[in-house]
């Protein structure tokens, strides 16, 4: 296949030739858009192996998040199967897919709303959460709704259970904006809002779920948010800050590895 690269500067932005609605594509959709159009070619063949993140994010001229981020949204479509240690695949009824996909659109694909790049969202949490445990840590109070959801995570005990993880993906996302909310400024609650939806959108659970599947690695997140809230709580500011953040940059390290 010919080199594709994508540069997202390239990316037209709105002006009088363009409709009121458009959007322009992450760089993931776009990523994930060229692996449609080689299945739909027929290079990528059903059941066929992808090239490795590596080769795409080479081939593309992008970041291997971004190449992760894309697998991810083609797996929610149905249309690759990673297999862990393995690589991932062409589904077998991919064409299909993409057959019945172009049938039933309805309007411009590129006026959608897709999920957020879990690797943006994780770039603005680690601008505003630790301002936030800041802010939260002054008031060195206690909320029972952050124990509470402290308490479920610390429930999980099969990290392959469906439930338990839907349990703990809720639990986690809520806490954290929950610590929005013990900082008493509405603002701060509703920009946080914004980032607890985000993170519950099939793309962020699907690469969460792929980079976070260790019970081990669940235990050390459960104890981070500990020590956030413990800090929060004591009024240490400093700590709550550095935890937070550490705690952020472990997510990355864990589901968009660089």
């Amino acid at each position: 296949m010919a080199s594709a690269r994508i540069d997202a500067r390239t990316a037209p932005t709105a002006t009088p030739d363009y409709p009121a609605n458009f959007r322009a594509l992450q760089i993931y959709e776009q990523v994930s858009e060229k692996v449609r159009a080689e299945i739909r070619a027929g290079r990528y063949l059903p059941e066929s192996r992808l090239p490795s993140e590596r080769e795409l994010a080479a081939m593309f001229g992008v970041g291997r998040p971004a190449v992760r981020e894309a697998i991810g949204a083609l797996q929610n479509e149905g249309l690759v199967i990673t297999r862990r240690n393995s690589g991932t695949y062409v589904a077998e009824d991919a064409p299909e897919i993409l057959a019945r996909a172009v049938a039933s659109a309805a309007g411009d694909a590129a006026t959608l709303q897709a999920d957020y790049s879990p690797t943006a969202t994780l770039d603005v949490r680690l601008i505003l959460e630790p301002a936030i445990a800041r802010r939260a840590a002054a008031h060195k109070k206690r909320d029972p709704l952050a124990e509470h959801y402290l308490q479920q995570m610390e429930t999980l005990t099969d990290v392959a259970d469906p439930e338990q993880r839907a349990l703990w993906n809720n639990s986690d996302r809520l806490f954290h904006r929950q610590l929005a909310v013990m900082t008493g400024d509405m603002l701060l609650v509703k920009i946080a809002q914004e980032i607890a939806d985000t993170m519950d959108q099939s793309l962020w659970k699907r690469i969460k779920d792929d980079g976070i599947y260790d019970p081990a690695r669940i235990r050390l997140y459960v104890a981070e948010h500990r020590l956030i809230y413990e800090a929060i709580v004591t009024g240490d500011a400093d700590a709550a800050a550095f935890y937070v953040e550490q705690h952020i940059h472990r997510v990355q390290r864990d589901i968009a590895p660089g």
